[in-house]
């Protein structure tokens, strides 16, 4: 269960056994059945969460009660409403289990002692923040920028394998179209991959 988070922050960080020993001791595993609610909107944000098996949509509610969906959070991912846990405000996410799934939580709290302990781990979030940061980013300027169509492709080239763990519905949420719109773009990408 922790190999897959000691592989993650290793991108980042080096810590011995020891200091990953320390790292990892303030992680409880969390169990959480499919359709299981980790976050209402609403509620106030109080850890962070490394994905050791199954999967999330981490989502918000437009102003016509739609969903749209911000990302998925898979195995190796990390879920959190930042906003809502940095500054001490509801959040207006909703983080809900799409899977059965396993989730490895850290408070605030302890997070922050471990900034005390392991001055390095304050780098491996301040690093991990700024990928969130350029991701939101990028996911903006798709969403504002490129046509559905090229979305859809890119959802694919992101999150390989994921289309066959989701439903249409769920995709549709993410690219930011209905349904049956996404039902037309995938039938034309079809015939044109048959006509190659």
């Amino acid at each position: 269960m922790f190999d897959l988070l000691r592989k993650n922050i290793s991108r980042y960080i080096d810590l011995s056994n020891d200091e990953f020993e320390r790292f990892a001791a303030p992680f409880n595993l969390m169990a959480f059945k499919r359709k299981d609610v980790v976050l209402a909107e609403g509620g106030y944000c109080l850890f962070e969460g490394f994905v050791v098996s199954g999967c999330f949509k981490v989502y918000y509610l437009n102003e016509n009660g739609n969903e749209q969906t911000l990302y998925f959070a898979l195995e190796g991912w990390w879920i959190t409403d930042l906003d809502s846990l940095i500054n001490n405000v509801p959040s207006i996410l909703n983080i809900e289990a799409l899977e059965d799934s396993e989730v490895l939580m850290i408070s605030k709290k302890d997070k922050e002692d471990l900034y005390k302990d392991l001055p390095q781990t304050e780098k491996l979030f301040r690093i991990m923040n700024q990928q969130s940061s350029v991701a939101l980013q990028r996911r903006i300027l798709s969403l504002t920028g490129k046509t559905a169509d090229k979305r859809y492709l890119e959802f694919l080239v992101k999150y390989p394998g994921l289309e066959q763990r989701l439903n249409q519905q769920q995709i549709a949420s993410y690219l930011g179209i209905t349904h049956e719109f996404l039902s037309k773009i995938r039938k034309k990408i079809h015939l044109k991959n048959d006509s190659l």
